[in-house]
């Protein structure tokens, strides 16, 4: 398979602690989001090629900034801490919270979101909080149904239909899409690359 320009090229940035450490609001950027081991950073990997760009671990929550890689001079990729299981303090979750929905809310660079589900579990009840609560309903929105490989065929096309249809009755007022991924088969990847020079293409 053939990575698509720029995203072979990806490379580290910075990580950000706090809103002014972030990177000049210019260009495009696109976030990775999703919950504690729905398989992000091996998404993000997938999807630029790439073994290590993102720290992938089987301990949630080794996230704990917001990470910004460059793809060309005026856009770029971040992957946002994870929510839901990472065993932290209290006092960091409350940071981490603050930090995201700061983010979401302020970033104008921002085009969209690439929010990582893994398709046994999708848009759990703190899927869905998170999504209510802290995303603005102008930004476009794709869900990637990681770790395929963990079902059949079938039964994988059967979630992808039903999240459809949920998403359908219950966010009708947003810009969403979904689709089926694995890393490990590399299942998926071009239909991320679409959306994404989607969202970057006037930027850079």
């Amino acid at each position: 398979m053939t990575i698509s320009y720029p995203y072979r090229q990806a490379c580290y940035m910075l990580s950000a602690h706090t809103v002014k450490q972030f990177p000049p609001d210019q260009g495009g950027e696109v976030a990775f989001v999703g919950r504690s081991n729905a398989g992000k950073s091996s998404a993000l990997n997938a999807i630029t090629d790439q073994k290590n760009l993102a720290r992938t671990s089987k301990t949630p929550g080794r996230t704990q900034q917001i990470n910004f890689f460059q793809l060309t001079d005026q856009q770029r990729l971040t992957d946002l801490p994870g929510y839901g299981f990472a065993k932290v303090p209290p006092a960091i979750q409350q940071h981490w919270q603050t930090l995201f929905i700061r983010y979401l809310g302020n970033r104008r660079s921002l085009k969209g979101l690439i929010w990582v589900m893994d398709i046994r579990h999708p848009l759990t009840e703190v899927d869905q909080t998170w999504l209510m609560r802290h995303v603005p309903p102008h930004l476009p929105l794709h869900i990637v149904l990681t770790k395929a490989d963990k079902l059949s065929r079938g039964a994988g096309l059967s979630i992808l239909e039903q999240v459809r249809q949920r998403l359908q009755g219950e966010h009708t007022q947003r810009i969403v899409s979904v689709q089926i991924f694995s890393a490990l088969k590399r299942q998926g990847i071009e239909e991320v690359h679409h959306y994404l020079n989607q969202w970057l293409s006037g930027a850079g």
